[in-house]
């Protein structure tokens, strides 16, 4: 099935296009294994954001942060649960792109789906900066781009094997991650109450230093909109699942654990942090000699707590790679098959890879890469971090508009039998809508805030000047499919 006209909204129930269904999946020779969505799942969204940049938000923010941490999982989860719906009914690796094409119409699935790819392409440009740097750090024999080059071509290579072999790096790489935040919660919680060897107990410094808030409970407000994109990156594991032995377990799997996965790794660790260590004690974060997680970690006593998180934090940036390469290449071919991108990049191999759409994401975070260390001056590598920044606040305000669109088209039955349902639908999609609404204005209060603001509208300002060529290209392609079928007819 190919893309209707502009305009034309296909019904929930028609059939996904092959290159987007779960059907198209079950040509995959290896598909991932239930453990792979397991710990895709579990460690999806832990990266460097989380063991670095949680300091600078408990040091803006107080002890308060855990409940800007707080206020930011409940809107990401909010958002899981709508596109859990959605996919638990009709598995995509397009996911929510395919979604928003079914609900609003093609002009909405080309803008959320080349927003997409865009945003995984910066951070696949800036998580091999971050690994190069490391890299050189360690073995200054290779400069740092030349690090970040070949980390690009060792998980392409990954990649391109199979989608189980993704599945395979990606499993060992996010076990890392959550061992180490497993070990950290627990002597943490040892360490805050005194339990620990040269601890006393220090609960009091959540209330001690100024407050809780000590710069209001209107700052933590504020610090939603530092935090929300470290959890962007949920999604991924609702796209694995679709190429997964069993799509719809891994799905509901993914959407009904993502809630004790924020209050665990994420509030249960910031609210760590800021028991143990004072928040206007704590270092600022420049690297991760003095990343929190690390800080944290000395104070435990344990012998050689700098070099094993630089380990781990390093694992968490490689993670990101991964996963970005995946995502993007996924992204970019369901575009292909949708006829918003050439559809040469739609073509799979006989291992169910997007070789073509791995090659040309992977090209857009080399270009990036490329033009950090040449021309670091030149503003167009901020431009490009920058302007990606609004991507996940976009995306989630898509799903929420398309889950309640695509409820609207069910009949009584079709919703009586969702496997995963929302609840109190719709008003928990206005909700997220008004939220994120709040979010934008508060960080059209900052400097920083504009800058992200201004350029990702910049960025997508260009995407809606090339929708009417897209559009244009899809009726006149919509035409000739017509004329070849009346042709054939007769």
């Amino acid at each position: 099935m190919n893309p209707p006209a502009d305009g034309d909204t296909p019904s929930f129930s028609d059939p996904i296009s092959p290159e987007t269904s779960a059907g198209s999946v079950r040509t995959v020779h290896k598909k991932l294994r239930p453990r792979h969505v397991t710990m895709i799942t579990l460690g999806g969204i832990i990266g460097a954001s989380l063991f670095v940049g949680s300091g600078n938000v408990i040091r803006s923010v107080g002890p308060a942060a855990v409940i800007s941490y707080l206020i930011g999982g409940l809107l990401v989860f909010l958002a899981m649960r709508m596109l859990g719906e959605m996919a638990a009914a009709r598995p995509a690796i397009g996911s929510f792109m395919e979604y928003a094409r079914v609900g609003l119409g093609n002009w909405a699935a080309y803008l959320v789906g080349w927003l997409y790819w865009y945003f995984w392409v910066g951070v696949l440009a800036y998580e091999a900066v971050l690994g190069g740097e490391t890299m050189h750090a360690w073995f200054s024999f290779l400069p740092s781009w030349a690090w970040s080059l070949l980390l690009l071509l060792i998980f392409v290579g990954a990649n391109l094997i199979s989608v189980r072999t993704f599945g395979e790096v990606e499993f060992w790489l996010a076990s890392v991650k959550v061992l180490a935040i497993v070990v950290f919660l627990g002597a943490g919680l040892l360490y805050a109450f005194g339990l620990w060897p040269n601890s006393t107990f220090s609960i009091p410094n959540l209330w001690e230093h100024g407050g809780f808030a000590p710069n209001g409970f209107g700052v933590a407000f504020t610090g939603v909109a530092l935090v929300i994109f470290s959890y962007f990156g949920t999604e991924i594991a609702v796209m694995a699942s679709a190429e997964s032995e069993d799509p719809a377990k891994g799905i509901k799997q993914a959407t009904s654990t993502v809630i004790w996965r924020i209050l665990l790794f994420f509030v249960g660790a910031v609210l760590i942090i800021a028991t143990i260590v004072p928040w206007d004690e704590l270092p600022e974060p420049t690297n991760v000699a003095n990343a929190p997680f690390t800080y944290v970690f000395t104070l435990f006593g344990l012998p050689g707590a700098a070099v094993v998180m630089q380990l781990v934090i390093f694992t968490a940036v490689i993670s990101v790679l991964n996963s970005g390469l995946y995502s993007a290449s996924r992204m970019f071919s369901s575009l292909a098959a949708q006829g918003f991108a050439p559809r040469l990049f739609a073509k799979k191999a006989s291992n169910g890879v997007p070789v073509m759409a791995l090659i040309a994401s992977t090209s857009g975070g080399v270009i990036a890469t490329i033009v950090n260390f040449a021309a670091p001056g030149s503003g167009i590598f901020d431009f490009i971090m920058n302007s990606a920044g609004l991507v996940a606040l976009f995306v989630y305000v898509f799903i929420a508009l398309t889950q309640m669109r695509l409820r609207q088209k069910m009949t009584p039955d079709e919703v009586a039998g969702l496997k995963l349902k929302m609840w109190l639908h719709p008003w928990l999609n206005i909700l997220l809508i008004v939220a994120i609404a709040g979010i934008l204005a508060v960080m059209l209060s900052s400097e920083a805030g504009r800058t992200q603001v201004w350029t990702s509208l910049i960025a997508t300002g260009a995407l809606i000047i090339c929708w009417p060529f897209v559009r244009r290209s899809l009726a006149k392609r919509s035409a000739q499919q017509l004329e070849s079928g009346a042709a054939a007819e007769g």
